[in-house]
């Protein structure tokens, strides 16, 4: 672990144990799809839902910024494949930290290399989008992201801090990227015009791609390694 880990990580585990009334409820937060991507999703949805003379433009961000998280977690899941393991701080020994985590086996997965965060790529990259459209808005849905995100995966020992701003750094790139005019338009626009032909199937697989970027395609997941077993 790197002194930039290191510092940030023993003052964390300082403050877990000076303060222990704390640990709790952060386990709870750190659990909680309200308090992950159920809020910034919420706010693409004002967005579409939104009334203004950029309507179709906000449309067309809404879209590029959720096949931007799309692409970020598919991303995480090929580069952690391919980087070398890392070990969650949680699990690693060699750092002599207590950290205040608790039921592990279900809150995370120690055969995942914790390097990058999928939840920092994920969620600034929502975040990010909705930053390039509502400014204000997305200023707090970056707050929300660093605090009820990213904060207490750190806190937890679930990620160092350089996984977090690795993952942030990679979705909010992916996020400007794909929402670029040379780069929206050419998917943003056809899916909308579809959405408008099509309102039924398209909006509920838009709900549905919602509802699985919240949980992180979690109970597909789950699913899947019950089919491989």
């Amino acid at each position: 672990m790197n002194v930039f880990d290191t510092a940030i990580q023993t003052f964390l585990t300082g403050v877990a144990a000076d303060l222990p009334i704390l640990n709790h409820p952060i386990r709870v937060l750190a659990a909680l799809y309200t308090f992950k991507g159920l809020a910034l999703v919420a706010v693409l949805w004002w967005i579409w839902f939104k009334p203004g003379q950029r309507a179709e433009w906000e449309r067309e961000m809404v879209v590029a910024t959720i096949l931007s998280a799309l692409l970020a977690l598919a991303t995480f899941r090929i580069v952690a494949h391919f980087l070398p393991f890392r070990m969650r701080p949680v699990y690693d020994p060699e750092l002599h930290l207590q950290f205040p985590s608790d039921d592990l086996g279900a809150a995370v997965l120690p055969t995942w290399s914790s390097f990058p965060s999928d939840h920092a790529m994920l969620w600034v990259s929502v975040a990010t989008g909705i930053f390039l459209v509502w400014r204000a808005v997305g200023v707090l849905a970056l707050l929300h992201t660093a605090i009820f995100i990213c904060l207490p995966r750190v806190y937890l020992g679930w990620h160092y801090p350089t996984d977090i701003l690795a993952g942030a750094a990679f979705g909010a790139a992916t996020t400007w990227t794909m929402t670029r005019d040379a780069v929206r338009t050419r998917f943003a626009v056809p899916i909308l015009r579809w959405l408008r032909k099509s309102p039924g199937p398209g909006y509920t697989l838009l709900f549905a791609v919602c509802f699985e970027l919240v949980t992180q395609f979690e109970e597909l997941l789950i699913l899947g390694r019950l089919l491989l077993k």
